[in-house]
């Protein structure tokens, strides 16, 4: 081979990902900046005493750590309800059980979340676990549904594969279904979680906190400055989340599955 034919072929050679890999790293700065600066603005731009109050740095930390109590709560418990309940109804004994599951689970997404808070509020109380309870509800249907696909999806041979070297029907789920079908699973929490960050902002109209506040209040007081605040600052939330979401589904999915 010349060295013409060898320069040639490694032109042809695939190249590292640098571009994609180089935007992984910087996406979440970038964010983060839009963040820093929306509420740096808000701290040396002029404000009355009503945006004064909204838009305090401390009571802008405090609304921002509780909105990510709220979104990390309630994808606690959808993951502790949804990936269990979901391997489950795809094992035969449960399978005609589906349909029922899934509509109920439907019907929680398929009422206004708004609605549904208020709804829970009425009935029990007003809070952080009423909150919790409403997102679960609104959220759950994305990852039980995808840890459902993933495990439907499994070649059916690499199930008979394990089945046929004496695996019991516990080592085939946790050692061939449940790792090839983590991508379409991470993926539904990853949904899941994006949802919860947006939908977390319904919370302040039960006095359960969250970056809501900031826009109820800016609604309530008609300041277009607070409201812009809220809105932008749970944006840059969900971006996050959803960055950490997606690092998570690289890094954990199966190698040549991802």
């Amino acid at each position: 081979m010349t060295l013409t034919e060898s320069a040639e072929l490694a032109a042809r050679a695939p190249q590292p990902r640098l571009g994609r890999s180089v935007w992984l790293a910087l996406a979440p700065l970038c964010y983060l900046a839009i963040g820093v600066a929306m509420v740096a603005y808000t701290q040396v731009t002029p404000l009355d005493s009503l945006e004064r109050n909204s838009l305090d740095l401390g009571f802008i930390l405090r609304r921002t750590w509780e909105h990510v109590g709220l979104v990390f709560c309630s994808t606690l418990l959808v993951l502790a309800i949804a990936l269990p309940l979901g391997v489950a109804l795809t094992r035969h004994a449960l399978r005609r059980a589906t349909p029922v599951v899934l509509a109920v689970v439907n019907l929680g997404q398929a009422i206004p979340a708004v609605g549904l808070v208020v709804l829970l509020a009425v009935v029990f109380r007003i809070g952080f676990w009423v909150a919790v309870v409403a997102l679960v509800a609104y959220s759950l249907l994305p990852t039980l549904r995808n840890t459902m696909v993933g495990l439907q999806q499994v070649d059916p041979r690499l199930v008979d594969a394990g089945r046929g070297i004496g695996m019991s029907a516990a080592g085939v789920l946790f050692k061939v279904e449940l790792p090839m079908a983590v991508p379409v699973i991470l993926s539904g929490v990853r949904t899941t979680l994006v949802l919860n960050v947006g939908t977390a902002s319904i919370a302040a109209f039960i006095g359960a906190g969250g970056l809501g506040d900031l826009i109820t209040a800016g609604v309530s007081t008609q300041r277009n400055l607070v409201l812009v605040t809220g809105c932008v600052l749970i944006a840059v939330l969900a971006l996050l989340i959803d960055w950490l979401g997606g690092v998570a589904q690289r890094h954990l999915s199966p190698k040549g599955l991802s």
